[in-house]
């Protein structure tokens, strides 16, 4: 049974820290690529950081604040956030990718990061 289990959600000030953890189970987690989503209301999901085997890419609006990272020995992918600004407010959703033609994907159930005073 394939699960991803997002955690380190909540709520923060503006310029304060987040790390976020996905654990994943259920599939071979070093064959996949790994991806952190956000979704805040009344807008799209959207892509924020993605990590292969050989690094870190990041959407341009979380680029020098986030950073993404996996650990294979322990089937978690995280993602710190630092600088955290209101906009960055949404829901966070883990994502396991594999394939380009046949697409293999997995969603975590998603962790709410507010950002407020």
């Amino acid at each position: 049974q394939v699960q991803l289990v997002e955690s380190g959600g909540g709520l923060v000030q503006p310029g304060g820290s987040l790390r976020l953890s996905c654990a994943a189970s259920g599939f071979t987690f070093s064959s996949y690529v790994m991806k952190w989503y956000r979704q805040a209301p009344g807008k799209e999901r959207e892509l924020v950081a993605s990590i292969t085997s050989t690094g870190g890419t990041y959407y341009d609006s979380v680029k020098g604040r986030f950073t993404i990272s996996r650990d294979n020995a322990k089937n978690t992918v995280y993602l710190q956030m630092n600088s955290l600004k209101p906009d960055d407010t949404a829901v966070y959703y883990c994502n396991a990718h594999r394939g380009s033609i046949w697409v293999t994907q997995y969603w975590g159930q998603g962790t709410q990061v507010t950002v407020s005073s």
